[in-house]
């Protein structure tokens, strides 16, 4: 992945982990919502700037989960649909920007086998 795609990716883990810091700054269990919702994505961002790192990889498993939590809040919450949306939003971008790299490659791979 390239230092820009690592950037863009960081960019958008931390704007989810700020999101679930704002949305669970009023919960009962504050401290544990934390743990469990803005840790990850915060910490994956993080990791991105290590050399050899699988944090794209987990970046992009972890937001299937946040996707799922992202459509059952928007169905059982509907105070908060704003709240719901742009986490949907937020984690289909890390799905994406974690997986544009191996798609180019895919990609790339294709159009040199057709070119032979």
């Amino acid at each position: 992945m390239s230092s820009a795609g690592h950037r863009w990716l960081a960019a958008t883990l931390l704007g989810l982990a700020a999101l679930y810091l704002s949305a669970f700054h009023d919960d009962r269990h504050r401290i544990a919502t934390w743990l469990v919702f803005a840790l990850p994505p915060a910490w994956l961002a993080l990791a991105l700037f290590r050399p050899s790192s699988r944090a794209p990889f987990w970046a992009g498993v972890l937001a299937l989960f946040w996707f799922s939590h992202g459509v059952m809040a928007a169905w059982t919450r509907p105070y908060a649909p704003a709240l719901a949306t742009l986490e949907i939003i937020l984690s289909l971008a890390v799905i994406g920007l974690a997986s544009a790299p191996g798609l180019r490659a895919r990609r790339a791979a294709r159009a040199s086998r057709r070119q032979d």
